[in-house]
Parts: C-alpha cells; structure tokens; sequence
C-alpha cells in the first residue's frame, strides 16, 4: 500500500495525483525496477473500487496489471474486458483456502484498504508493505482506521529511496 504520512491511501475525491515526489533523499536507493518485480507476482487481489479507479486509468495508461491473473472481490456485476480477471463474490477465508493458496506463491493484494482490513483482520495476510511518501495530505482515505483489535507486527526491512518514499515491510505475527 502506498500512503501519506498521516495514512491516507487517496485523496477524497479517489485520486492519487499526489504519488509523483519531488522530493529527493541522497542518501537513499535506488527503487527496484518496476518490472522485474512485477515479474515475482502470481496475481493480484483488489476490491471493487480499486479495480472500477485501474479501469479509468487504463484508459490514459494501459492496464497497470498486465496478463497476470486477477481477483477482484465484489458483490456487484463488474465490467470485465480481459480473460485474465475474474469476480469473487463470497467468503474470503474459502478464496485463500481453494483459491490462492492452491495455485499461487505470491499473491499481491492491491486493495483498496476496506478488503486490505479484512485480510488483516481475518488473518489472511501475510505481510504489510507500506510506502510512506513524503506529504501530509491532511484528509483523505484512511488506511488502517478502526481496524478494532491489535495486531502484532515483525518489521522485516526498511528501505529509504531516494525519491524521499520510505518502505516499511512488516509481517503479521499470527500467534
């Protein structure tokens, strides 16, 4: 998930015009190309909306997500164009169980943070990668509010880039 310091994952109005940084670190990374770890991820998981926003922007930039296999979570009756998307509408625990687990290695859940609290709170996810940018957007979509219980986390890795964008890699302790 990419945020604003304060933990916003969009503006109000759904847009993340705010993503591109000017901002620069000098003693940071170099990101990892894009591609290559695209490369690593078997499918993607996302909710309704944030499969309905990668649709409009697919049409100024090209489907983000390319052939790899992906599962939007939703009760409506989506659009879909491409063979590799498919609806899931039903229990998320059965999904991992049949669905993903079964089949994938690396499942990407793209969210938004509704379905992202869910996996969390069902204990279905096993890490939490975190992009913080450099800006306080001061309201928005919150990501992790009211997720109503504790959870454990073991910080895995911290990567500060040079674009200013820190990376915090937690997994979820499930004890």
């Amino acid at each position: 998930m990419v945020s604003s310091l304060d933990g916003m994952i969009a503006k109000k109005d759904n847009s993340v015009s705010w993503f591109e940084t000017a901002d620069s670190y000098e003693k940071g990374v170099t990101g990892q190309n894009p591609e290559e770890f695209l490369k690593t991820i078997d499918c993607y998981v996302m909710g309704a909306r944030t499969y309905e926003h990668a649709l409009e922007l697919s049409k100024s930039y090209g489907w983000a997500y390319g052939d790899t296999p992906t599962i939007v979570v939703t009760h409506r009756n989506l659009p879909i164009d491409r063979k590799n998307i498919e609806l899931y509408s039903g229990d998320l625990n059965k999904l991992v169980a049949e669905r993903l687990k079964p089949t994938y290695t690396h499942v990407w859940l793209v969210g938004g943070a509704m379905l992202a609290k869910e996996f969390i709170r069902l204990k279905l996810a096993d890490d939490i990668r975190l992009s913080v940018l450099p800006i306080i957007l001061g309201d928005g979509i919150p990501f992790l509010n009211q997720l109503d219980q504790e959870h454990a986390l073991h910080l895995k890795d911290v990567t500060a880039y040079k674009s200013g964008m820190v990376e915090l890699w937690y997994e979820l302790r499930k004890g």
